[in-house]
């Protein structure tokens, strides 16, 4: 699975972005998806993950309420929606794959990676 990021970018605190996960190389209906980021200097963290059907989502308590993950398997992408943003939003943000159907939250449970895009939020 080839994972592909975008929609990264600066925006002002307060501002709103969607971030866009497209995957190619397999379906990922069969999977459960993610996203991280990792600030500069930081590890690399959980923001939010949704189940192969979509209905089920978790979110980082950093973002939970002004963030929202969705799915189009159709498409093959996922997407993170992330409002009200503020400046310690800012760091590079990863989409990622679970081999399984629920949600998870560890890091350790994903298997394959894209890229990352990065989105700078100025205060």
């Amino acid at each position: 699975v080839q994972l592909q990021a975008c929609g990264g970018g600066l925006v002002q605190a307060g501002g709103s972005l969607r971030l866009s996960c497209a995957a190619s190389g397999r379906t990922v209906g069969f999977y459960s998806m993610g996203w991280f980021r990792q600030a500069p200097g930081k590890e690399r963290e959980f923001v939010a993950a949704v189940s192969t059907s979509g209905d089920e989502t978790a979110y980082a308590d950093s973002v939970k309420g002004r963030s929202t993950i969705s799915r189009d398997n159709a498409k093959n992408t996922v997407f993170l929606q992330m409002n009200s943003l503020k400046p310690e939003d800012t760091a590079r943000y990863y989409c990622a794959t679970a081999p399984v159907s629920y949600v998870v939250a560890y890091e350790s449970s994903y298997n394959y990676w894209g890229q990352g895009t990065e989105l700078t939020v100025s205060s």
